[in-house]
């Protein structure tokens, strides 16, 4: 796995909860992409974005990642992605899911305070 970091920027947040997010996020790539997969982060207007270059996540499927329980895999439990929402409810962001620029799956996450 690749992580590419595309700004310089600080983003006040618990840093605890924040690095569940962040390696959430990465096992959800590696588990759906593979070890050869790139995770880039970057900034947005009001807040900060986690892609990665895999396959994505179906259209019919985005509305529901972000919900606890829900899998696509026989050993997945459904708490991951579940849990990078409550992390980001809990910091006051909203987060939603996106085509990546590259193809592959893209997380926003908006009303962060980025200095």
């Amino acid at each position: 796995m690749r992580l590419a970091v595309a700004d310089d920027a600080r983003v006040t947040m618990d840093d605890t909860r924040v690095v569940q997010l962040f390696e959430n996020l990465a096992r959800n790539a590696r588990e759906h992409a593979g070890e050869d997969v790139t995770v880039r982060v970057g900034l947005l207007d009001e807040g900060f974005y986690v892609e990665d270059d895999g396959p994505g996540i179906d259209l019919d499927e985005c509305s529901d990642v972000l919900e606890s329980g829900f899998t696509t895999s026989e050993d997945g439990t459904g708490f991951g992605l579940a849990i990078v929402t409550q992390t980001a409810e809990a910091h006051g962001w909203t987060v939603s899911v996106c085509d990546g620029t590259d193809g592959g799956a893209r997380f926003e996450f908006r009303d962060a305070e980025v200095v």
